[in-house]
């Protein structure tokens, strides 16, 4: 009889070790692995968060620094187009002032200038040094005033011969020279004319000229004027009186049988020279006269037209 052979046995911890995992482990896993993964895509989702949010701070800033680019090189190009429109729109009203003023005078209307206003220079406070002493200016010998009583005559009139050294336009009136004339004094004076529609400027330069020297000084646009050039006067023109051969600047004028006792300064209420004026004209002969007798520089010769016979004198 053979002996009874035992089944071979494994031992627990044997067949434990060889036997599949149970679900429960296998869950465990996964969620570990799952844990990690997701840490790690947590920890990469905030570095690009952090990227984005630098990337957009330094696009605001750029933005920033475009707009406040434009915004200069806008408010420049404003500016610049405003300044331009200022100049066109100041241009328009001078021109319009100008033709304004053109007519008034062409229709006789009396210009009236407005005030000056002088700019007030700053005080210096620091010491100057001491101005050299002037030389005194000699006295001219005044002609003595004339009484209330004396007749208004041509002898009222300080007709003197003046040169004209300097003639340009008037910077604002259109038909106004201004000149500056000789008249034998320490100053040459400033006479406002207006011959600019009658008479050439070139013909004006360095010519000797017959000058009422007693006006009362007028401003005309802005430019006082101390004296008026006489003129023959017609419709048909105007022209200068010619001094005779040999006129220096400041010789007096005179007309024989009236005495020259010229007011220092004519009171305009008084309209000396609007009663005197009616008798001043030419003659037959071109000569300027007053009450038909010509105006005479001494020793010297009358004054003549050029071409106006038997018109007014003024």
């Amino acid at each position: 009889m053979r002996p009874r052979v035992q089944p071979f046995k494994t031992t627990t911890k044997h067949a434990a070790s060889s036997a599949p995992q149970s679900n429960l482990e296998i869950l465990s896993k996964s969620k570990g692995r799952a844990k990690l993964q997701g840490r790690m895509s947590e920890g990469s989702s905030m570095d690009r968060i952090k990227r984005n949010a630098q990337e957009a701070k330094e696009t605001i800033e750029a933005l920033k620094t475009e707009l406040g680019v434009i915004n200069r090189d806008y408010n420049s190009i404003l500016a610049k187009q405003l300044k331009e429109e200022n100049a066109r729109l100041q241009a328009a009203v001078d021109e319009a002032r100008k033709k304004l003023i053109g007519l008034e005078i062409q229709n006789g209307v009396k210009q009236v200038p407005l005030p000056e206003q002088k700019q007030l220079e700053p005080r210096v406070s620091t010491p100057q040094p001491p101005e050299p002493a002037k030389p005194k200016k000699k006295k001219e010998p005044k002609e003595p005033k004339p009484s209330a009583d004396l007749p208004v005559d041509i002898g009222r009139l300080d007709l003197r011969i003046g040169k004209v050294e300097d003639v340009q336009r008037h910077p604002d009136a259109d038909a106004l020279y201004v000149l500056k004339i000789n008249c034998g004094e320490a100053q040459p004076r400033t006479v406002c004319s207006g011959l600019v529609k009658y008479i050439p400027i070139e013909e004006l330069r360095d010519r000797s000229v017959l000058v009422l020297c007693n006006l009362k000084p007028v401003k005309m646009r802005g430019i006082t004027s101390e004296a008026m050039v006489m003129c023959a006067s017609s419709p048909l023109g105007v022209e200068v009186l010619i001094p005779p051969p040999g006129s220096q600047p400041g010789d007096l004028v005179e007309c024989q049988g009236f005495a020259r006792q010229p007011d220092a300064v004519m009171n305009p209420k008084k309209k000396i020279f609007e009663t005197v004026a009616p008798d001043l004209h030419t003659n037959d002969q071109l000569e300027a006269c007053y009450k038909g007798v010509p105006l005479n520089n001494p020793g010297k010769g009358n004054f003549v037209s050029k071409s106006l016979k038997n018109v007014p004198v003024k």
